[in-house]
């Protein structure tokens, strides 16, 4: 399925690129556009404006994905508050990890366009997730 999103990725277009990808969509492909009138006609639009899947209700769109595709993973809820924190910064959350992510995911930006962006990011939430789960078995932080 092909997905679009704007062009300029940050933190929550690549923490919904990489959740789609590993709990919507193994086989994605991203489209990213300039304007949202560029979509293709064959994409799901997210983290757009005035698109289902983008922020609503206070929401970030990696939140919104989690309701709309009914996750119920712990591990994906906690990630979610780091990045709406990171995203919004509306201090909903206690996630002190969220200004480094996204400082990360702003630095990628200015040297590697969005494709890139994607392939370096997507192991670093599949470790943000590894680590998000240990800590949940053992309820404190992994050594």
């Amino acid at each position: 399925m092909k997905w679009a999103t704007r062009a300029g990725v940050h933190i929550d277009r690549a923490a919904c690129a990489w959740l789609i990808r590993r709990h919507i969509d193994p086989d994605a492909t991203f489209v990213f556009v300039t304007d949202p009138a560029a979509v293709p006609a064959d994409a799901t639009p997210f983290d757009m404006r005035g698109v289902d899947l983008g922020h609503h209700g206070g929401d970030c769109t990696f939140e919104t994905i989690l309701r709309r595709y009914d996750l119920h993973d712990p591990v994906l809820w906690k990630i979610a508050e780091l990045v709406h924190e990171a995203d919004i910064d509306d201090e909903r959350f206690d996630a002190p990890e969220a200004p480094g992510l996204d400082v990360i995911l702003r630095g990628l930006s200015m040297v590697c366009d969005d494709e890139q962006t994607l392939h370096l990011t997507g192991p670093m939430f599949d470790g943000l997730y590894e680590y998000q789960r240990r800590a949940m078995l053992l309820n404190r932080p992994p050594a």
